[in-house]
């Protein structure tokens, strides 16, 4: 373990103050709603929502044949699920006390996620809901922030029942250039922990000098911004580097897990890598993930 003099640090641009959230239209399932709350109320932030009103769930294919009725029905019911849900969003933002707006999509699939992606651009930060199902259009609109939107998301648990904590904050460590986007983006909401971790999952790529991934030199990085830190390395197979990251944060009970997201696209399609999309389909502890 290692721990470093903090310096003084200037709060001034260490901010979150412009969000935008993903709402979901499900009152039954929708977690991200008051953690969204209870980050941009941290940061006295603006935040903008959007609900989605996909009039039918299959996203990139044609709309089946169905009556004409049918089809009306089923976009009434949509819309009317995504205008609750702003007004959800609303009561909640009015009672906190929050600058907001928001708006309503009705583009289908991958299109929404693609206007997702594009309002986050002028945003500090995306907070989306992780995906509960196999057809649920969030793992896309994830995706797309992720990779197109240049700015940190936020994945918010489907079973997440806390606000925002900070009392224990693990930064997922390799070296790489991803993983040093998402420390440094994360930098708002480290200053505000009381115990932040830097974690090292020990394999051939951490081992390989080239990296530079012995964790000494982020350490440092943080302590000259006022960030004490302590480093832990864990061995662990490449196979197994989510095994090991959600073994450590579940068992040092964290409250946010910070790391880069991985993958590339393809035919205009976004695929996440191994270890980010095992972290999204297991995860039980908010991510801040950049790309």
């Amino acid at each position: 373990m290692m721990w470093h003099q903090l310096q003084p640090v200037d709060w001034r641009h260490l901010v979150i103050k412009d969000i935008t959230l993903k709402l979901e239209t499900d009152p039954g399932r929708d977690r991200s709603l008051s953690y969204a709350m209870s980050v941009a109320k941290a940061f006295d932030a603006h935040v903008t929502a959007m609900a989605f009103c996909d009039p039918l769930g299959f996203p990139q294919y044609p709309i089946p044949t169905l009556p004409a009725s049918v089809v009306s029905n089923i976009i009434e019911e949509k819309e009317r699920e995504a205008r609750e849900a702003t007004a959800r969003f609303q009561a909640a933002a009015e009672e906190a006390g929050l600058s907001f707006d928001h708006e309503i999509v009705t583009h289908r699939l991958p299109h929404s996620a693609a206007a997702f992606a594009v309002k986050a651009r002028r945003s500090d930060l995306s907070i989306i809901q992780q995906a509960e199902t196999r057809d649920d259009d969030n793992e896309a609109i994830i995706e797309s922030a992720l990779f197109d939107s240049g700015r940190p998301v936020l994945i918010v648990p489907y079973i997440q029942k806390d606000s925002l904590r900070l009392d224990h904050v693990v930064c997922c460590w390799d070296g790489s250039s991803t993983a040093a986007r998402a420390v440094n983006d994360a930098r708002p909401l480290l200053k505000r922990a009381n115990k932040v971790e830097v974690l090292i999952i020990a394999n051939e790529k951490t081992q390989d000098s080239r990296h530079q991934a012995s964790g000494t030199g982020i350490v440092n990085h943080l302590a000259r911004h006022g960030i004490e830190v302590a480093l832990r390395v864990v061995p662990a197979a490449d196979v197994d580097v989510n095994n090991a990251i959600l073994s450590y944060t579940g068992d040092h009970g964290s409250d946010l897990v910070v790391m880069g997201g991985y993958g590339h696209s393809r035919l205009r399609e976004f695929v996440l890598g191994g270890v980010t999309r095992g972290i999204l389909g297991s995860m039980t502890t908010p991510v801040f993930m950049s790309h």
